[in-house]
């Protein structure tokens, strides 16, 4: 049932990193905080080109004759509708983050902005927004989902058994390697790179929920209170997990889309709709007016150093990679029936539409705020801790307890679809069983989903969650290369069985 030959060693490899964090937190924090921020500043070019590079092969594959090519029996229906579909990759790939980068990005880059733009300007307000949309744009969709053909392929067209990233490199690395210590190599790593940043996000995603909830209810925010919200997200992503993609993650995805929706319809008829749909356009017509320069620019020539635009860019592509291998396995697994073409499309369109809607209506929501003088959010974010921002934003609103309240929901079940979907894609992956043609055992589910809940509450509880969420970040350099590893193989696979010309639809 669980594979103990590469779980055993990964949770092993998570624990054995951890303790040194937890005895000497403050000093494994600076450490790797230095090394992260020398080679994000060493290689900085070659993340944004990364990103371009991506988007580039991913619409390769989508319009070529790769594209083409049917996940699965071309006869059959897609295991699920488009809307459902798109609605589980939304979840999978924004998760909580979209409430808080939606709500308050634009904030980093206004009271920081590019050289030559007055802090707090009108002009660096709509760096904001538009900024506040790019973190969510093709590139970080591409990082997500481009080795998902190779994925597929090996799980849906050649019915491997096993849904690991060695199976799927075999093409490329040969037998030898991937029966041997090189296979377990990369499934470890994938292992170790999901387990300690499933903790990370479990364990940091607390505050977008307690700050609101503490407000909410009129209390401080404790240890107490964030143990408590986490614990009822325990409960949520392990009866999701348990329950599987179509009774549980499905559910809970669209549920969410749903409410979403309702949410942003009730800030733009309740609070300043106008406006935010005008800061909407705006944003997004600055947004592609400058587009090249927020995906190449690197600031080398900025006095002081480059802006928040262009150092975090680069933090978001690294930290985005080291996430990238548990999108892609998981969008694998549930694109059975679909093409190619339909999966990465899909993947670089629906999310990012999503976002940019988030962060046009939240994000105008606090922009208009500000420009009234009703609320000062940009030095609100500077002299307290930024979450203090959320709930004073949404009380603006007419109802705005109930604006909170629902925006605490709508961030816990995205939070929650990020987590099912990764205790449900870790289960599959280290299970036994013919992943083409099960489902890992619920058992099994429960089992990972306690796993990353233990780790994450142990290091909430005595110190030790910030120095791993660096090392998760840190994971991305190795991830990168498997992605292009991983894009040979799909393309070597396709030629080799001639998918394009044969596992496609009837016209």
């Amino acid at each position: 049932m669980l594979d103990y030959k590469i779980f055993v060693p990964a949770l092993l490899i998570v624990v054995a990193i951890s303790v040194p964090f937890v005895l000497y937190e403050q000093r494994s924090l600076d450490l790797l905080n230095g090394i992260f921020d020398a080679i994000v500043h060493g290689f900085s070019w070659g993340y944004l080109w990364y990103g371009v590079a991506l988007v580039i092969i991913g619409l390769y594959l989508a319009f070529s004759r790769y594209g083409r090519v049917v996940l699965g029996d071309p006869k059959k229906a897609p295991r699920f509708t488009l809307f459902e579909y798109a609605s589980i990759l939304i979840a999978m790939g924004l998760g909580s983050t979209i409430m808080r980068t939606g709500m308050l990005q634009w904030t980093a880059v206004a009271n920081d902005p590019p050289a030559g733009v007055e802090a707090g300007s009108p002009e660096s307000l709509l760096w904001g927004g538009a900024y506040g949309m790019f973190l969510w744009g093709f590139q970080v969709f591409a990082i997500f989902v481009i080795i998902a053909p190779a994925m597929g392929y090996i799980l849906h067209v050649r019915q491997r058994p096993l849904m690991r990233i060695s199976e799927a490199s075999r093409s490329v690395l040969g037998d030898r390697v991937v029966d041997g210590l090189g296979g377990a190599f990369l499934d470890i790593l994938f292992l170790v790179s999901i387990l300690s940043g499933a903790a990370v996000t479990l364990g940091l995603g607390a505050p977008i929920v307690t700050y609101n909830l503490a407000e909410l209810i009129d209390i401080e925010v404790t240890f107490s209170l964030t143990l408590t919200v986490t614990l009822v997200w325990v409960v949520m992503f392990s009866i999701s997990a348990y329950l599987g993609i179509e009774k549980g993650i499905k559910r809970l995805s669209t549920f969410n889309i749903y409410l979403a929706g309702a949410f942003a319809l009730f800030i733009l008829f309740a609070g300043p709709g106008v406006f935010i749909l005008n800061f909407f356009s705006d944003s997004i017509a600055f947004l592609f007016s400058r587009y090249l320069e927020m995906s190449l620019g690197t600031g080398s020539v900025r006095e002081g150093g480059a802006s928040h635009v262009q150092s975090n860019t680069v933090f978001w592509f690294a930290y985005s990679a080291t996430w990238a291998l548990l999108h892609s396995v998981f969008a694998a697994k549930i694109s059975y029936g679909r093409t190619i073409k339909e999966m990465i499309l899909t993947y670089l369109l629906a999310p990012a539409a999503i976002a940019w809607v988030a962060s046009g209506v939240l994000g105008g929501l606090g922009v208009y705020h500000y420009l009234e003088g009703n609320l000062d959010v940009l030095v609100l974010v500077e002299e307290q801790a930024r979450m203090v921002a959320i709930p004073s934003i949404l009380e603006t609103l007419p109802l705005g307890n109930l604006a909170v309240a629902v925006f605490i929901l709508v961030a816990m079940i995205f939070l929650t679809t990020t987590l099912d979907s990764t205790t449900y894609t870790v289960a599959a992956y280290t299970s036994t069983r013919d992943m083409s043609h099960n489902e890992p055992a619920r058992i099994l589910r429960i089992v990972i989903a306690l796993v990353i809940t233990a780790m994450a509450l142990v290091l909430m509880q005595v110190g030790g969650l910030a120095p791993l969420e660096v090392v998760s970040g840190l994971m991305g350099l190795p991830v990168i290369v498997i992605q292009f590893l991983l894009i040979v193989a799909a393309k070597k696979m396709m030629d080799e069985d001639q998918a394009w010309k044969y596992n496609v639809r009837e016209s």
